[in-house]
């Protein structure tokens, strides 16, 4: 009876996990729908690159005060309990856009959307690694982190695709896709009720973990600044990845639009899932040149406009920044006292998060004073410094 008591036990976490990185995927997904509608908004309501980038920003803001203000409690309160509000909330999100289309809900939308992610981020990460260690305790924890980070990159991949399709294709372009996601985060809320609780609260309330804490020895500065970097590029083809291919490269086809952003995302997911057993270091190498070629060919197809070169160029800056972000993420994971896991990943987040808003931000003003072209140079040196000084100093200290 221990026997077959102790395999339903694995077997319901094993499909609690399956629920959460599902429930991650979609809510990560969601985050990027508006991504190839920014052009249908432009035309429609007189939006400028700034408004765009600052409506996409909003949506930072509300991540980080999520992850900032509220990604550790799940150490305290438990996982299950967080990531229910965190799927409620992009209901309501899916709901405020879908109603209010003019720019008041467009933003009010974001920055819900922006929290839904803040609480679902750090948690979904600390919950797939509990639950599979409950699931497999005689497995590597490798495996869980790959799949929160490809279920993290992979929403963001599809999200403009599944967008560009239903904007293109399907009536109500800027309400269906809202509608339909919402739909399934419904879905995927009653799913994730039936998982099971990885935190004993009891305990937790008793001796209250400390909101950040790292391991003796273990580093966090330099994969924070990894993941700001590669966020930074995911910011960039999110914002005005339609926007450049529409007024740069002269495409009005929706999908097309939709087609940057996915090809960089997508290419950060598979690019994890090859090098799945790669050594550390290896990857921080790959990463590191791949990250800045990527940058480099995306100035050059600005100089000469083709779309196959656009989006090779966000196939290769994709693929540094997943694996650049893969490397961060798993250095802090490793770095993180247990009890303080999703206090850490939080904070991780968070300056991940203000990396995807603040250099698109910087990068939309800039152009409105200089041409596109030269600022993506200066743009692409700035993020490969960076990069590299972050790997040189993760590699340094590892």
């Amino acid at each position: 009876m221990t026997t077959i008591s102790a395999t339903r036990t694995s077997a319901r976490h094993l499909t609690g996990f399956w629920f959460v990185a599902a429930a991650f995927l979609t809510l990560m997904a969601f985050g990027t729908v508006p991504t190839p509608l920014w052009p249908i908004y432009q035309v429609r309501d007189h939006f400028g690159a700034i408004t765009v980038t600052v409506a996409f920003a909003v949506m930072v803001i509300g991540a980080a005060g999520g992850l900032g203000f509220l990604g550790h409690l799940s150490d305290r309160f438990g996982r299950r309990r967080i990531i229910l509000p965190a799927l409620l909330t992009g209901i309501a999100s899916a709901a405020v856009l879908a109603i209010w289309p003019q720019l008041p809900g467009l933003l009010v939308g974001r920055i819900l959307t922006g929290l839904a992610i803040g609480l679902m981020a750090s948690t979904a990460t600390a919950y797939l690694t509990d639950l599979y260690r409950e699931a497999r305790p005689e497995a590597a924890p490798t495996f869980p982190a790959l799949v929160a980070t490809v279920s993290n990159l992979g929403g963001l991949a599809l999200g403009p695709l599944v967008a560009g399709v239903l904007a293109q294709w399907a009536p109500a372009p800027v309400r269906t896709s809202y509608l339909i996601f919402g739909g399934l985060m419904v879905v995927l809320l009653l799913m994730v009720l039936s998982s099971p609780e990885t935190v004993d609260t009891e305990l937790a309330d008793q001796d209250r973990p400390v909101r950040f804490a790292v391991r003796s020895g273990q580093q966090f500065a330099a994969a924070a600044a990894l993941g700001f970097f590669a966020f930074a590029v995911m910011g960039l083809f999110s914002s005005l990845g339609a926007i450049i291919v529409r007024g740069e490269l002269g495409i009005t086809s929706y999908f097309v639009g939709g087609l940057a952003p996915f090809v960089t995302f997508a290419a950060s997911a598979v690019a994890q899932l090859a090098v799945g057993r790669m050594a550390y270091r290896r990857v921080l190498v790959l990463g590191t040149v791949l990250f800045p070629l990527g940058l480099a060919l995306t100035a050059v197809s600005l100089y000469h406009p083709v779309l196959w070169l656009f989006l090779v160029a966000a196939a290769f800056a994709g693929s540094g920044a997943g694996l650049l972000f893969k490397s961060a993420v798993a250095e802090t994971v490793i770095a993180a006292d247990p009890a303080s896991r999703a206090g850490v990943l939080a904070m991780f987040f968070v300056i991940s998060y203000v990396g995807m808003g603040l250099p698109s931000i910087a990068f939309s003003l800039i152009i409105r004073h200089l041409a596109l072209p030269p600022t993506m140079i200066a743009f692409a040196i700035a993020l490969s410094v960076g990069a590299l000084a972050a790997v040189t100093q993760s590699v340094r200290r590892r």
